[in-house]
């Protein structure tokens, strides 16, 4: 009865998934609409390429036709092209082997033992991508379906070349897709991340006694980061990839599109998690029981606790500008504000730690290393003409 029961929550929390994407598509752009434009575009194409193969011209082999389209409405017009050559190629070789397969035998039993272990090893050609499935496909469809005749055979052929030009067309005409919101959603995903952890490590670092996973949530903190940096340099990628002919058409307007955040934002990102990433590395060796380095004072790595959670503040002004770029002003004021403070609280320690009377050695060693990583993302987090640090110095 209890696994039933929690059956039944799984179905519903999926309903509820169900609900709320369609709800998302219906308000606003995002991910869920564009999935939605995409399907109805690939059943649009399908359904105009049948009408024409089907229903108007009433060819023998109609079926290839849609079956092409729906296959070729894909993420880009770039990729609807590229794919429909492979795809064309890879029909064009299994429907010639099929037919030659059964001139030389005539028999289709024959024929497919004959033809298909060819086919599947064509079908591995890393010239034919993921769309040389459809040779072996094609050639069990020649074979199996109607007899193979040379009519049959060249029906099938400019079957499949009308359903790619139908595909490729519906996909470039109709609300070509441009992926430029996920370099944006990504890059603000990115960088609240960031945020989350230095907020965490800050909040460690001020309490009184570290808990013992304190170091395993810092790694995982740390692959964290590293999982919304690969995402956003696919995002970044697809974005490349959708304006490769789409910013060409002369029907797509770029006054229509989405800005997109300049490559500069990645590397800036980039450059503030491998500091946050060193940071962790540096708390993680000041946790270990096993340690080669004497435990720092408490006090100063309270300090530095709060540094790092107004360098999470910053972070956070930072996200609001890359998620919200018409309205700046707020988030420019918040990240000011933030940096203010981080500039305060570095002055602060760095006069603590060249008071060789107030800290010990084992403090010395390593809340200057700690020091030097905090000013490094400060860098990268403050606006070029922040009257601050300047490229390249340290003052730990």
């Amino acid at each position: 009865m209890g696994h039933l029961i929690e059956k039944l929550r799984v179905i519903q929390a999926e309903g509820r998934g169900i609900g709320d994407a369609a709800l998302r598509a219906w308000r606003e752009p995002g991910r869920e609409r564009d999935l939605l434009v995409q399907s109805l575009k690939a059943a649009g194409a399908a359904t105009l390429a049948w009408a024409i193969s089907g229903w108007w011209l009433k060819d023998p082999v109609a079926l290839m036709a849609p079956w092409v389209a729906v296959v070729l409405v894909q993420a880009t017009v770039y990729r609807s092209l590229f794919k429909g050559l492979q795809q064309l190629v890879a029909i064009a070789v299994g429907t010639l082997l099929a037919a030659g397969a059964e001139a030389m035998t005539g028999n289709t039993l024959a024929s497919v033992a004959l033809v298909l272990p060819v086919v599947m090893l064509l079908s591995n050609w890393p010239r034919l991508g993921d769309q040389g499935i459809y040779g072996p496909t094609t050639a069990l469809f020649t074979l199996t379906s109607s007899p193979v005749s040379s009519l049959t055979v060249s029906h099938r052929l400019l079957q499949a070349a009308l359903g790619a030009a139908i595909g490729i067309a519906v996909n470039a005409l109709i609300l070509p897709p441009v992926h430029l919101r996920n370099v944006r959603e990504n890059l603000s995903g990115l960088a609240r991340a960031t945020e989350d952890a230095l907020t965490r490590m800050a909040e460690v670092l001020t309490e009184e006694d570290w808990s013992d996973e304190a170091a395993s949530e810092w790694r995982r903190l740390s692959h964290s980061l590293g999982q919304w940096q690969e995402s956003l340099r696919s995002a970044r990628q697809w974005s490349h990839e959708s304006l490769r002919l789409t910013a060409r058409l002369p029907w797509s307007s770029r006054a229509k599109m989405p800005l997109l955040p300049t490559e500069s934002e990645d590397q800036r990102w980039a450059s503030i998690v491998a500091q946050v990433r060193a940071v962790s590395d540096t708390l993680t060796d000041i946790a270990d029981e096993n340690r080669a380095i004497s435990a720092p004072d408490r006090q100063p790595l309270c300090d530095y606790g709060r540094l790092l959670a107004d360098l999470a503040a910053a972070c956070a002004a930072r996200a609001d500008l890359i998620g919200q770029p018409s309205e700046p002003r707020d988030a420019h004021t918040a990240l000011d504000r933030a940096l203010d403070s981080v500039e305060r609280r570095h002055s602060a320690l760095h006069k603590q730690l060249t008071d060789e009377r107030s800290v010990s050695t084992a403090t010395i060693a390593v809340l200057g290393t700690l020091l030097i990583q905090a000013q490094n993302i400060w860098y990268h987090l403050a606006p070029d003409d922040w009257p601050g640090t300047t490229p390249g110095t340290t003052e730990a």
